[in-house]
């Protein structure tokens, strides 16, 4: 279990990445029941607090929010038979693994994937789970976030088309229309909070355009908009996504998510790789938001999108670990890492900067999950998650001119202390709470199952 709230937390001595445009070079900032207080430069005065950390040499920055996520997916990380495939080759092969997923390895992969990104920086993040072989599993991803006292979007994810329609997944994965819609409804009655600083919310997120039916498509958008909850889903990610819109829909993509209903304020996207300018205009004009997952891009050789251009069209753009079985990792530092350099190896050195890749960590990722006004920063009145980083000794000789340069270039950082709502779940560098080698030896326990290697 996560520590007991702290009733004030002061940090000194640190560098502080507040926000786009608000750093303090030697500043300092107060936290009290799960807010921003206070923060100033180290020579202003500042409160008493019930305890006090110095971050001496280290820089803090508000926790990374992650945007887009496949946490069971941790289960089948580096799966040999697919690990060269494509995109379709590799669902195909691992579909009939994640068939066998039920409560229990879904809270262990849950629980695995939280902890993986509290000690990549992150302090908030959603998850897309749509593979339901089994009724509640999305329960078990809240149970383990309330467990840990991880700030967490859960959505409810989808599939109608099987194999037997022409889709990629077996037949037990998927589920009717009714039960789909039905479990929708429930799961936001049950666990949706809506209020300030909630630390659970859910949304609807059906899979992609190629794997739910045009009813889902449309229904859903209107049960958000009827119960005010955000939607997401796949988008333009794969050359063979445009072919199967053309054959069945007359249309690009981007055209049928329009036409469903979905380009509002309330929606955002994963990878939207393959769209024309012009689609990119017109979602950023709606409101729309884009999560890039630059690790999976490049790792399932489909392409990545051009994030810097679609930020100079309107669009805001979030970061996304993607599946654990692609990725094959859960550290959003690292993906502000790689976003950073591929921006840069794509469009020349003077088009992208650190502050750029931190910012889609942060505020974009806030504003993918329509939570701008009080995460991904750290100004007054902010939920108290922040990050105060670690770059070991030798990755950090010489680097004395740009903190913020330094903190995404000299790799790797890792969070020396995360702290979530107030609470810190990771200090000098390890997580909080106790019996995780229990946890870690049921996930492989469970993973050795799924792969078939006991």
């Amino acid at each position: 279990m996560p520590l007991a709230l702290s009733p004030s937390i002061l940090i000194t001595d640190a560098y502080l990445y507040l926000d786009r445009g608000h750093e303090i070079a030697n500043g300092w900032i107060y936290l009290e029941n799960g807010r921003v207080r206070g923060f100033g430069s180290m020579t202003t005065p500042r409160p008493a607090a019930d305890r006090t950390i110095s971050a001496a040499g280290r820089i803090v920055t508000p926790g990374l929010v992650n945007a887009h996520h496949h946490m069971y997916q941790n289960l089948t990380r580096s799966y040999a038979p697919v690990v060269n495939g494509t995109l379709f080759e590799w669902l195909q092969g691992l579909y009939p693994l994640w068939a066998t997923l039920d409560e229990e390895n879904v809270y262990l992969s849950s629980y695995v994937a939280m902890m993986e990104l509290l000690l990549g920086g992150c302090t908030t993040s959603m998850d897309h789970h749509y593979v339901h072989p089994r009724p509640r599993l999305i329960d078990a991803q809240i149970r383990a976030a309330r467990d840990i006292g991880f700030r967490f979007h859960a959505t409810r994810g989808s599939m109608t088309r099987s194999v037997k329609d022409g889709g990629l997944p077996p037949d037990s994965v998927v589920q009717s229309e009714d039960v789909i819609l039905s479990d929708s409804e429930r799961l936001i009655s049950a666990y949706h909070d809506a209020s300030p600083g909630a630390m659970i919310r859910v949304a609807l997120a059906p899979c992609s355009l190629f794997s739910v039916s045009e009813t889902i498509m449309k229904e859903s958008a209107l049960m958000a908009e009827r119960l005010d909850v955000r939607l997401h889903t796949h988008l333009a990610e794969d050359h063979d996504e445009d072919r199967y819109c053309q054959d069945v829909y007359g249309c690009t993509p981007t055209e049928y998510f329009e036409r469903s209903g979905w380009a509002s304020e309330r929606s955002w996207v994963a990878h939207y790789i393959y769209p024309s300018g012009d689609e990119i205009d017109r979602l950023a004009h709606k409101g729309v938001c884009t999560a890039q997952c630059p690790c999976s891009n490049m790792m399932i050789g489909g392409g990545a999108a051009d994030a810097m251009d679609m930020r100079r069209r309107g669009m805001k753009v979030g970061l996304g670990c993607d599946g654990s079985a692609s990725t094959d990792h859960a550290s959003l530092w690292l993906e502000a890492r790689m976003a950073l350099l591929l921006g840069r190896y794509r469009n020349g050195p003077h088009s992208m900067k650190a502050r750029d890749a931190l910012d889609m960590a942060t505020r974009g990722g806030a504003a993918c999950l329509g939570r701008e006004d009080e995460i991904g920063h750290l100004r007054m009145g902010a939920c108290a998650d922040l990050v105060i980083w670690e770059l070991p000794p030798f990755s950090r000789a010489g680097a004395l001119s740009d903190p913020v340069e330094a903190l995404l270039r000299c790799a790797p950082a890792t969070a020396w202390t995360t702290i979530v709502n107030g609470r810190i779940l990771v200090e000098d560098g390890q997580p909080c709470q106790s019996g995780l080698d229990i946890i870690l030896r049921e996930h492989e326990r469970a993973a050795r199952r799924m792969q078939k290697l006991d």
